[in-house]
């Protein structure tokens, strides 16, 4: 008799709940916090979004949100974090601007 195929997907690890966190990120658009939460993860670093109060349960998008990762990969993601935010669009290009205008002042008649 042939015996019973099991799954062949990778079984997950169960948590510890004894595990240490870091406060890593904390951010009041959740939008945000789940991009950085995405950039975590494409490094490899486990991470979990926690309201910043339990009131984010009843009132969405009030009180911010927060990203825990474990304690030995937050120096790690503190600097992921760091570079994302040296790079995001936009930031530099406003000091840029106001530094060069590419548009010419009025001519004066």
């Amino acid at each position: 008799m042939a015996e019973p195929q099991r799954p062949t997907a990778a079984v997950q690890p169960r948590p510890d709940p004894n595990e240490k966190l870091a406060k890593v990120f904390e951010s009041e658009d959740e939008t945000e916090a789940l991009v950085v939460k995405g950039l975590l993860e494409s490094a490899g670093i486990e991470s979990d979004l926690a309201p910043r109060s339990l009131s984010q349960y009843a009132f969405p998008n009030l009180g911010g949100t927060i990203i825990l990762v474990r304690e030995e990969d937050a120096d790690r993601a503190l600097r992921l974090i760091e570079e994302y935010r040296q790079e995001e669009p936009g930031a530099d290009e406003e000091d840029e601007e106001a530094e060069n205008p590419t548009e010419e002042p009025p001519a004066k008649v």
